[in-house]
């Protein structure tokens, strides 16, 4: 792209918008403008879609694809609907595990998941693709999803340009380093001011007044002094006898639900967001607050909310009406106040969360879920315990969970404050409060491990040596031994250059080579440059400057990389890669002066003072001798003889890269060495089961591919084939096993039985390679599915300990898993059964929620 029609893309995109852009987009523009990729770090609701939006335009310009992935089904439907009123329907696809809309359009949404099975599969979709968005990367720290974001950082073809839109990270340097490693150049743009103030408050019920108060938890920076002395004074209360009985009764309490909405209504802190990290208590939050007599709403709001939510459930039948309790969520909601999480059906959670936005519902019960990417932004968000149950005990919130949950507090454009109300608990000391609302340290950690899945995708995709440098480049290997990574990339640029050159015809190529010396080629010297960055101090040998330099800016074009440099004589340098007589070496940094203002004196000043200071190592790099390198006795090129020295460098540095490999790849070495046991693996090639394998993706993968290659699938009934593999796609929420399983009929009890046992021995075979053990199958639904597969009516299947959403979100689950065995199974009859089953189950509100399911468990 000329700089001429990236100022006409530039200029195009500002006038769209209705305001000015702010610092940090302008610079991650700036930065796409210069052909990087990009990290953008900021608070949630700060506008970092923007610059995915700009991204996007730019790949239009081009003629090139976009891919806009995201972590949940829910954010994607979302991102779908607000990139089709931008671009318009035509040229936006939506791409997931339940859809596939018009997949063939210029800008495509879809799941992390997606995109990686399509690199894993060469999928000629990868072709022409200009830009991929990776929203919410802050991801790749969760354990079960973020394998996969590093998978498609580390594979996806180096041309295509990276957008990765995080929430703010304390190591954003870190893993802008590790993207730029394995990638090239990749500049990080932070932002740690939200674009809407936030103010902490602490709200707590004082019996010596006999009402609740609201306070500021912060004054200055820190405790709020006057709180502290409030809650000292409870020592001493009750001394006159006058409150404090026998039974110590103490003067705070924790707000009622019903007096925290008063008290929210009366400082005009609607609309608001209240986190209750339970889905029973969050119905029963707001049962209290309809029998309290609380209404938010007027005759009008009320009508509108009405028609909100009869458009969202027009697919509903009478006994589906019933069965939910239509009239009383309808009722709830219509008097202003709901609740949000996953025991919900998709539509009656995205009924809500348009009325939440239109501001008609003002006080929503939510769990941590409604935190993650959806976009319900709130005047004031509300926690009412800063502890969850974890599934074995109750954990204090992470600095970086507080974060995320008080982000949504205030709306861009509407709110001038956002506030952030935690409430008195007598199990949370104040001090503790504090720490989480000042604490900016959120470190993004690497969750990467190999799985069975990965593993036999990396085999059929790679050699031995491939899948080690894939392992290598990881962010979790980055983060426990950088060096690995270096030496990786190092490797994979040598390549490059030796394919580069076997691709060059003569008389193009060789033309610019001849004027280098032997040792250097083009290719090499252009990728050392792209891996280059503001800061670096740099040992020059040019026509123009031979020795140290400091890089005070870089650019990108398609005629190659420039660097601007400060030499210490403060002379400005503009050096590409025709200047270079050998390759530049990195031999120290410096902090790049701020205000960034490379074309000012002062700036160029104090860049070559700092320069001076720096320490540095001036040691050349050891090269080989050309006299060690096997060469055509009679080399028809100086190409050739330059390939030939870079073979024999590639091949010392696998010999050196084989006896010190990372340690991700010896928890591969681990997985495949069950792989090649069970029979997955045979000499580096995918046996049938392997392929199997390769094509099921679930988090149970080896024990689901086990169980259809022992035959314990066979001959089952479409509806007992559901019913079976219920087992291992269910989970029984809460610290207890659920109490006695209801089977369908014994032949779903046999299957079930034969499952368990080899669960047990692949548990076995974990615990002996130090693996995460897999869940054991759960019966639990095992009847329910029975019952909707054979068309029972939803009043039939549900019951108190099951929810509509976790009945809703199993079963779509199960069609998933259902629809991978009838492409995937080797037996034509399993394959029948399990579209069949498919059939049976997707109807009613199973498939009224197909577009709208959230994977994530409230």
């Amino acid at each position: 792209m000329t700089d001429q029609s990236a100022r006409e893309i530039r200029e195009q995109f500002i006038r769209r918008l209705n305001y000015v852009p702010d610092r940090f987009q302008i610079e991650a523009m700036n930065s796409l403008d210069a052909g990087a990729s990009i990290l953008v770090a900021a608070p949630t609701g700060s506008g970092k879609t923007l610059v995915a939006e700009y991204a996007i335009d730019q790949a239009l310009a081009s003629d090139l694809r976009s891919f806009y992935t995201a972590p949940i089904k829910a954010l994607s439907n979302q991102k779908f609907r607000d990139l089709c009123d931008l671009y318009g329907s035509d040229s936006v696809g939506l791409v997931t595990g339940d859809n596939a809309i018009n997949s063939d359009a210029p800008v495509v949404v879809m799941t992390t998941e997606v995109l990686r099975n399509m690199i894993y599969s060469a999928s000629p979709k990868l072709e022409q693709l200009g830009v991929v968005i990776l929203d919410e990367v802050h991801f790749l720290q969760d354990s079960y999803r973020g394998p996969v974001w590093e998978e498609v950082i580390i594979q996806l073809p180096l041309e295509v340009q990276l957008v990765c839109l995080s929430a703010t990270v304390s190591n954003a340097d870190e893993v802008g380093a590790w993207l730029t490693t394995v990638r090239g150049r990749t500049d990080v743009v932070t932002e740690n001011r939200r674009p809407v103030e936030l103010v902490n408050h602490f709200a707590l019920g004082d019996s010596a007044q006999g009402r609740v108060t609201i306070h500021d938890t912060v004054v200055n920076g820190e405790a709020n002094a006057s709180v502290r002395r409030l809650l000292d004074s409870d020592r001493n209360f009750g001394r006159s006898g006058r409150v404090r009985s026998k039974t110590n009764r103490k003067r705070f309490f924790t707000p009622s639900r019903p007096d925290l909405v008063d008290l929210l209504a009366s400082e005009d802190l609607l609309p608001a967001i209240v986190f209750i990290f339970s889905r029973a208590q969050c119905e029963d939050a707001v049962k209290s607050c309809i029998r309290d007599g609380i209404v938010l709403t007027d005759p009008e709001e009320e009508s509108r909310i009405t028609q909100i939510i009869n458009d969202h459930t027009t697919d509903l039948t009478a006994d589906d009406r019933a069965a939910l309790r239509f009239d009383e969520f309808l009722e709830q909601a219509g008097a202003g106040i709901s609740c949000h999480h996953a025991g919900m059906i998709p539509m009656f959670k995205e009924a809500i969360e348009q009325c939440f936005i239109e501001g008609l519902i003002k006080v929503v019960f939510a769990t941590e879920t409604l935190a993650v990417g959806i976009n319900m932004p709130a005047r004031a968000v509300v926690i009412e315990k800063l502890t969850k149950f974890t599934g074995e005990n109750h954990m204090l919130l992470k600095a970086s969970e507080f974060a995320q949950l008080t982000g949504r507090a205030g709306r861009r454009g509407l709110d001038e404050i956002g506030h952030a109300v935690t409430l008195w608990n007598p199990f949370i000391t104040f001090d503790q409060i504090v720490a989480l609302a000042l604490s900016r340290s959120f470190r993004l950690s690497s969750a990467f491990r190999p799985t069975f899945n990965m593993a036999v995708n990396l085999v059929r995709a790679h050699t031995r040596q491939g899948t080690q440098h894939v392992l290598n480049l990881s962010f979790a290997q980055f983060q426990t031994d950088k060096d690995v990574v270096l030496s990786e990339a190092n490797l994979q640029s040598k390549k490059l250059a030796v394919l580069e050159l076997s691709r060059s015809r003569a008389g193009v190529l060789d033309e610019v080579s001849e004027s280098l010396p032997i040792s250097i080629s083009t290719t090499e010297l252009e990728i050392a440059l792209r891996g280059l960055r503001p800061g670096d101090v740099v040992l020059f040998e040019t026509a123009v400057l031979r020795g140290r330099g400091a890089i005070i800016a870089t650019a990108t074009r398609k005629s190659g990389t420039r660097l601007t440099v400060v030499s210490a004589s403060r002379k400005v340098l503009q050096l590409t890669a025709p200047d270079f007589l050998s390759l530049p070496r990195r031999c120290g940094g410096i902090d790049i002066p701020v205000p960034y203002e490379p074309t000012q004196t002062e700036f160029i000043r104090e860049a070559a003072k700092r320069l001076i200071k720096a320490k540095i190592s001036e040691e050349p790099a050891q090269q080989s001798s050309l006299a060690e390198i096997p060469v055509d006795p009679n080399p028809r090129s100086t190409r050739e003889r330059r390939q030939l020295r870079l073979m024999s460098e590639i091949s010392q540095m696998e010999q050196r890269m084989a006896t010190r490999s990372g340690s991700v790849s010896a928890r591969f070495d681990e997985v495949i060495d069950v792989l090649e046991t069970l029979g997955y693996v045979r000499d580096w090639t995918l046996t049938d089961k392997g392929i199997l394998l390769s094509r099921v993706f679930h988090e149970s993968d080896l024990l689901i591919v086990e169980v259809i290659s022992s035959g314990m699938l066979d001959s089952l009934s479409p509806v007992d084939l559901a019913a079976v593999l219920s087992t291992v796609v269910f989970e029984t929420r809460g610290p207890d096993d659920g109490g006695p399983v209801r089977w369908p009929n014994e032949t779903v009890t046999n299957r079930f039985k034969r499952i368990e046992r080899l669960t047990l021995r692949l548990h076995e075979i974990q615990r002996e390679h130090s693996m995460n053990l897999y869940r054991k199958p759960d019966g639990g639904i095992s009847f329910e599915v029975s019952q909707w597969a054979s068309g029972k009516n939803l009043s039939k299947v549900l019951h108190p300990d099951l929810t509509p959403g976790d009945f809703v979100r199993s079963v779509r689950q199960l069609i998933d898993l259902l629809n991978q065995i009838a492409s995937a199974a080797p037996d034509d009859k399993l394959r029948q059964s399990a579209a069949q089953a498919v059939d049976l189950m997707n109807r009613g509100v199973v498939a009224a929620g197909m577009s709208s399911e959230v994977a994530e468990l409230a």
